[in-house]
């Protein structure tokens, strides 16, 4: 991927960020807010922002295609082309919940892919201006610093289960998780927690459910930066793939602690 294109989907994401989500932080009528389904949120604020994105992207690289999370969700059939050709893939508004609800940790996050291999991605916190951006074989880089893993092993893990786990599968890593490692509050947003973990403010984090959207950008990031993002079974995240169970880890040291602690699922 040319230098020059990596380094221009950033100001769109800010862009985007200061036309559609900025005015609206704290400022949403209860009308703006929907339930798109059980316990998810969407409100106008996601709608615009894809909707901006999306556009700038498909014009900043002639012949790609730009699938959005809200577009999924009125077409869940746009995910059976992820594997093919070349796909801008967005989360506009990743911790809607917390935006919702005037709580600043939420990212705007894009991944690209070319047939179904992520090549790129970028994750943009608006109230702070973290951004999180890495390139296949070429690095992850955290606020314009790039990021390097060290097999150093903390005295304690410290890190944070997902949500929509199966209740009973919840009690049970969580009690294994505790025997070994400090359990701390998700963050409920996937944009800001994968930077956090590359910035070693926490070690690991393990996410029930794979949505690619959530997913395809902090996992690349952290494989580039020395860390470990996996499948359980140690196999790659694959964005096209619907299986549950994702482990992200600072270290590859880390994550084995800490899939040791998980133990059989």
């Amino acid at each position: 991927m040319k230098g020059a294109l990596l380094d221009q989907v950033a100001p769109l994401l800010h862009e985007a960020a200061e036309r559609a989500i900025l005015p609206r932080f704290r400022q949403l009528a209860r009308h703006e807010i929907e339930e798109k389904s059980p316990g998810e949120l969407v409100t106008v604020a996601d709608r615009e922002a894809e909707a901006i994105i999306a556009e700038r992207l498909e014009r900043l690289l002639p012949g790609s295609r730009a699938i959005g999370e809200e577009a999924c969700a009125a077409d869940p059939s746009l995910l059976d082309s992820l594997a093919h050709g070349t796909v801008w893939l967005i989360d506009p508004l990743d911790g809607t919940a917390n935006f919702a609800a005037g709580e600043s940790a939420f990212a705007v996050m894009v991944a690209l892919l070319r047939d179904g291999t992520v090549e790129a991605g970028w994750m943009f916190q608006p109230v702070t201006g973290r951004l999180a951006r890495a390139e296949l074989g070429s690095g992850a880089w955290l606020d314009g610093r790039r990021i390097e893993g060290t097999e150093a092993l903390p005295e304690r893990l410290r890190g944070s289960m997902g949500r929509f786990m199966p209740d009973s599968l919840r009690l049970a890593v969580s009690a294994r998780l505790t025997a070994g490692a400090t359990l701390l509050p998700g963050l409920m947003s996937a944009g800001v927690e994968y930077p956090a973990i590359g910035a070693g403010e926490r070690d690991f984090a393990f996410y029930w459910r794979t949505l690619a959207w959530d997913h395809a950008a902090g996992a690349l990031f952290l494989n580039e930066a020395g860390g470990r993002a996996a499948r359980l079974d140690g196999s790659a995240f694959v964005p096209t793939s619907d299986a549950n169970g994702i482990l992200v880890a600072r270290t590859p040291a880390i994550w084995d602690a800490a899939r040791a602690l998980i133990g059989d699922i």
